[in-house]
């Protein structure tokens, strides 16, 4: 069996209970030295096999799970944050499935999430935005035409942009092009959760600039919306005149929704 573990977004203990057991049972890791927390190899048993993909291409990974599977030992294939967002997962299950061997996915803390919590911020503040947009910018790796970063920017939605610290000045450009203010807010969270975690706050303009004056060139995440500002609607859920399926509210208008 080979198991996908999502590592979390950085800190040790940000790992699920599942995902830390997995690690401990591991006969095999193969684990994204780039990204991942190392600390969290110390889970591993004193005889497991470690291995850093940072310095393997897909091919090699696959011969490593399938000799692995040969022997009749467990893999865990760990990846940063949670697999399923910019993991490049879904070409492993699928070499897996072709060769037969059986795969389970255990998800994790994606670092999207470990922003918001370094930010202290909610990215779906009612009246402000309902929708996290999770994007990149194109660089060696394209996106479809469909996804220009402009085009999606016009939502005016929470947008959360990785993988795209070397490209802000084209960023900024597009954000702008797509409807953003130059002054609408934003912010880069360098590692997020890790011990050396930096939030720096500044406006969609001053992207550019921001990390450059903190030195912050990889490895960081961008936020940009009104989610970082100061005016939100309060939500309907915790309305004392609101009525949901588990409480009447003072002064009800016979509408039962258990949302916002």
């Amino acid at each position: 069996m080979v198991h996908f573990v999502g590592a979390g977004s950085g800190a040790v203990d940000l790992i699920t209970i599942r995902g830390k057991r997995l690690l401990e049972e591991a006969d095999v890791i193969i684990y994204a030295g780039s990204l991942v927390n190392p600390a969290l190899l110390e889970y591993a048993g004193k005889d497991c096999q470690i291995h850093n993909s940072a310095y393997l291409h897909l091919d090699e990974v696959i011969e490593l799970m399938k000799q692995a599977e040969a022997k009749g030992l467990m893999t865990v294939r760990l990846h940063t944050g949670d697999p399923s967002v910019y993991g490049a997962i879904r070409e492993q299950m699928d070499r897996l499935k072709s060769a037969g061997i059986a795969y389970e996915v255990c998800p994790g803390v994606s670092s999207f999430c470990g922003a918001a919590a370094a930010l202290k911020a909610e990215y779906t503040l009612p009246g402000v935005s309902q929708s996290v947009i999770i994007t990149r910018m194109a660089g060696r790796t394209p996106v479809r035409e469909q996804e220009r970063m402009r085009d999606l920017a016009a939502h005016q939605a929470t947008m959360v942009i990785f993988l795209s610290m070397g490209l802000l000045k084209e960023l900024t450009e597009e954000l702008i092009a797509g409807g953003y203010q130059a002054d609408t807010p934003a912010a880069i969270v360098y590692k997020a959760t890790w011990p050396e975690q930096k939030v720096i706050r500044c406006t969609v303009s001053e992207l550019a600039v921001a990390a450059k004056e903190h030195d912050i060139t990889k490895t960081a995440l961008i936020t940009v919306g009104y989610f970082l500002g100061d005016d939100y609607e309060l939500s309907k859920l915790y309305d004392a005149e609101f009525t949901t399926g588990f409480r009447n509210g003072d002064n009800s208008n016979g509408i039962h929704e258990a949302g916002r």
